[in-house]
């Protein structure tokens, strides 16, 4: 990717005004919440103010942010500290992340999503362990990702193993959200989300012993970043765990959210481990916003609207890196990630709201009573409101008391019309809703009759 053009010198700058020169710099600055947060590489596309050159526009832009940003206790490579600021266009974020992340939101259909929480929280988990992999280059399709993690088999070649790893990991980060972040827990983590995937078995849960680790762009081996020594990581990880678990910044508040992205940043800065960083960042991110009762964040990918965008991912990165160590530009990257992922679960919940009506109207008609008898029409209205649970005959048989080839058969026939697929577990037999269910309704012309 092309690397952004770094600022121009400040100190050459400033040695070319004089005292009147910088009032009016100043004077034509205005407020800064009235631009976007913009670096060097954009501002200077851009038109400046009437009367500026584009070097006074960002040298006048970079003193305002300069005088309103915080220091914070994480350092860079060279021991200079990072800084932030929060401009207009991150509050507006927090502000709807905080309602809608924190609060309780409601489907179209009128149920309150955390009464739903079972229904929705396998497929979320599935979901963002599949994308967060496939950032990293795991290869396995979605619909066979679905299908090892469901029926519950063993991964079968290394992008399978990644996929079941981070499964497994996001699992036991909402287990572990109570805890104090500890430098023992990243690296457990960390084992859990490679263990099975790396060259040297011995990397699996230790800080990496050596400097030969970089940020490379694959595309055209374009070095990006070079992390910190690996002399200094044991000392770095502590310092970023007691930071994980203060209450305060200096006496003032940091925002939680704010908190829970930094950590994603240092894991991704300092670069740890010879590989799985990116896992481990990103779940290090859930549970910092698990802990702090974001309750909604277990059910959103953000490595799903990463995935869609990666270049401006590590712009990101870059941009922070060449102005000043300024994470506000990738604080403001992830607060955008992060409000996506959540309107894009609420157009989920918008759209099953929808089918839900479909349904009712559906199973209140006399048009699937010629195709299916009352047991299997109940199945199918089950189904559609539970697409992740499976159904078994001995269940099926007692739920509507009839004998063990009865309920079998009815199972069967939704199977062999391709409403239900069969997955064998042992000796036991389980029948899931096929992931397409509704249309394949609608193909039946099931729907359209109900209509």
């Amino acid at each position: 990717m092309r690397l952004p053009q770094r600022p121009p010198s400040l100190s050459e700058m400033m040695g070319k005004l004089d005292q009147g020169d910088f009032a009016r710099v100043l004077a034509k600055m205005g407020s800064l919440d009235q631009e976007r947060y913009l670096h060097w590489d954009e501002l200077r596309r851009r038109r400046p103010p009437d009367g500026l050159s584009e070097e006074e526009w960002w040298l006048g832009t970079h003193m305002l942010r300069t005088a309103i940003s915080r220091l914070l206790p994480l350092y860079d490579k060279g021991g200079h500290p990072f800084r932030f600021n929060v401009p207009n266009e991150a509050q507006i974020h927090l502000h709807h992340i905080d309602r809608d992340a924190a609060g309780s939101i409601e489907a179209v259909s009128g149920a309150p999503t955390v009464q739903s929480q079972q229904q929705y929280l396998r497929s979320s988990l599935i979901e963002e362990a599949i994308t967060s992999s496939q950032l990293e280059g795991a290869s396995t399709t979605r619909r066979v990702a679905q299908a090892m993690l469901r029926e519950e088999r063993k991964p079968r070649d290394h992008s399978e193993q990644m996929i079941f790893n981070n499964h497994l990991a996001m699992s036991y980060i909402r287990e572990k959200r109570p805890d104090k972040l500890t430098p023992e827990f990243v690296l457990e983590l960390h084992r859990m989300l490679t263990v099975g995937t790396l060259a040297d078995p011995q990397d699996e849960g230790r800080l990496r012993r050596a400097d030969d680790v970089q940020v490379v762009d694959n595309r055209d081996g374009t070095i990006l970043h070079q992390p910190s020594g690996w002399v200094s990581l044991p000392e770095r990880l502590q310092i970023l765990c007691d930071f994980a678990n203060q209450t305060e910044l200096t006496g003032a508040f940091l925002h939680p959210v704010l908190r829970a992205i930094l950590l994603h940043f240092m894991i991704g800065y300092d670069h740890p481990f010879v590989d799985g960083n990116g896992r481990v960042a990103r779940a290090l991110f859930y549970w910092a916003m698990a802990r702090d009762g974001y309750w909604l964040m277990e059910y959103v990918s953000i490595s799903h609207i990463l995935r869609k965008a990666p270049s401006q991912y590590v712009r990101a990165y870059l941009y922070t890196e060449t102005d000043n160590n300024d994470t506000t530009y990738f604080l403001l990257h992830q607060l955008a990630t992060i409000r996506r992922a959540i309107e894009a679960l609420h157009d989920y919940l918008s759209r099953k709201g929808q089918e839900q009506k479909e349904t009712e109207r559906m199973l209140a008609s006399h048009a699937l009573r010629g195709r299916f008898n009352h047991r299997q029409i109940a199945l199918l209205g089950h189904a559609l409101r539970n697409p992740e649970e499976p159904f078994r005959v001995d269940v099926h048989q007692q739920s509507h008391s009839v004998v063990y080839q009865t309920a079998r058969s009815d199972l069967i026939g939704l199977v062999d019309i391709g409403l239900l697929e069969r997955v064998v577990q042992g000796k036991v037999h389980l029948f899931y809703p096929v992931s397409d269910l509704q249309m394949r309704l609608k193909g039946l012309g099931l729907l359209a009759a109900a209509g």
